[in-house]
């Protein structure tokens, strides 16, 4: 069963969906997935290449964007600001729990955000995002001072 959760009005995360999610993903009015869960860590059939091929055809952009659980890397984060960049409307990302989808999508809005703002919007669904403000913080200065 399905289990959207939005952070902000064009990005919501999942815990792992299924194939046949696809259609109904697409029907909720989304238009990319990124997948943030490693091959590594589920079974065959919930692989990146299935999960692509059933959401192209569910006409669905598809991203994989494996993100390691506690190794989360500059790579990750800038993958992710890439793949919401470029999708014509809203992004569902899914892993294990929505937990890193959530963590990633966080660091992707630092400078961009306030930080309580990010915080809340992870709390609403649970996720305990909090424990970043210093990396979200450092994150907005550079960014900032990359602008000026």
């Amino acid at each position: 069963m399905l289990d959207i959760r939005p952070l902000s009005p064009d990005y919501a995360v999942s815990p792992q969906i299924d194939p046949e999610d696809f259609a109904a993903i697409r029907a909720a009015g989304f238009a990319t997935v990124i997948d943030n869960r490693p091959d590594a860590e589920i079974p065959p059939s919930h692989h990146a290449a299935p999960m692509r091929a059933a959401a192209e055809a569910a006409g669905l952009a598809f991203v994989v964007n494996p993100v390691i659980s506690g190794a989360l890397t500059m790579e990750n984060v800038t993958a992710q600001a890439e793949a919401m960049a470029a999708s014509p409307g809203p992004v569902l990302a899914y892993c294990a729990s929505g937990n890193r989808s959530s963590i990633v999508w966080s660091l992707v809005q630092a400078g961009r955000m306030d930080p309580d703002a990010i915080i809340a919007a992870g709390a609403r669904h649970g996720y305990q995002l909090a424990h970043l403000r210093p990396q979200i913080e450092a994150l907005a200065a550079r960014r900032s001072e990359g602008a000026s």
